[in-house]
């Protein structure tokens, strides 16, 4: 589903060039939970940013199916990954102008869709403490798990073919975080794909596939054989 073939990245300062990403080569079948973790500095969050198409400047082959994404410009990168990414940010990106239903809709404001169905969409997408009970709110009185969970339900609303998270419980206790989790585990046991950048070790158990990286370089790709029980 997504195929990364000698994908390399850096940055220039002044004279010099500092690489953080090295020769790297990754696919991630369709179906997988995929986590990605390693150092600060180690690359994660450089390699998250390929595959969500939220950087340009990276070198290699980047295929998203039969799409050579590496051959199209900014404009059709952008819409590709509208069809095809959900993406769940730490810091959450909400737009506090917009109520907790409008901005779980907006993934679906670019589809050709009746404000009838983008209603009933919004209404269907996984819920977890009532959030869209919430729905013609604005997300500051929120709580930071809440919205969170916005951002999840904004994510999956448009039955993406691909989810991308990166540390999506980075700011969230403990609780809140399992919540999390156990969500993305009953998304991906729908066959959604996910990849998700993490720390945290627990997170990481309730995926099926652990890459780790170091100063760029992709140092282990393995299957883990044990994983997080859900909480019923």
């Amino acid at each position: 589903m997504i195929e990364l073939k000698n994908v390399e990245r850096s940055y220039k300062s002044g004279h010099t060039e500092e690489w953080v990403l090295r020769r790297i080569d990754l696919t991630i079948h369709e179906g997988e939970f995929v986590t990605v973790m390693g150092p600060s500095g180690a690359g994660r969050s450089s390699l998250f940013n390929i595959p969500a198409m939220l950087d340009d400047g990276w070198l290699g082959e980047y295929w998203s199916g039969e799409t050579a994404v590496h051959a199209l410009n900014r404009r059709q990168r952008a819409d590709l990954a509208r069809q095809r990414i959900g993406m769940v940010f730490q810091s959450y990106h909400l737009l506090d102008n917009l109520t907790v239903a409008e901005n779980i809709e907006l993934p679906l404001s670019h589809k050709n869709l009746a404000a009838r169905d983008r209603a009933g969409m919004v209404a269907e997408v996984p819920d977890r403490s009532q959030i869209v009970a919430k729905k013609d709110i604005f997300p500051s009185p929120l709580s930071g798990g809440q919205q969170q969970l916005v951002g999840i339900a904004r994510a999956v609303v448009h039955a993406p073919a691909l989810l991308l998270a990166d540390e999506p419980t980075g700011n969230l206790h403990s609780e809140q975080g399992r919540e999390i989790m156990q969500l993305f585990r009953k998304t991906n046991r729908q066959r959604t794909t996910i990849a998700q950048v993490t720390h945290c070790d627990d997170n990481a158990r309730y995926g099926k596939r652990l890459v780790e990286l170091r100063d760029g370089w992709m140092e282990r790709d393995e299957t883990l054989h044990t994983a997080t029980k859900e909480t019923r």
